[in-house]
């Protein structure tokens, strides 16, 4: 989990000089806030060793989920 996702993607979203688009806010997001982005690998790993052998619950990988997240975001942005 992200914490101030919106006020950092706005951040991001401003910084950006050339196209605003899914990939370079994700590239962006990985250079400026590298700590969250640890967190989030960290927070992915965690939950998949704590899972039980034989029980599957579906997470998205820590780029899946960030890209969502951004979309989602622009998506929003844009209207």
């Amino acid at each position: 989990m992200i914490t101030n996702k919106e006020e950092k993607f706005q951040n991001i979203f401003d910084s950006l000089q050339d196209k605003k688009t899914e990939q370079t806010m994700f590239r962006s997001f990985l250079n400026k806030y590298p700590d969250d982005w640890k967190q989030l690998k960290i927070s992915f790993s965690k939950f998949n060793r704590s899972k039980q052998f034989g029980k599957t619950i579906p997470l998205p990988k820590p780029e899946q989920s960030l890209k969502k997240e951004i979309r989602v975001w622009l998506k929003n942005q844009l209207k």
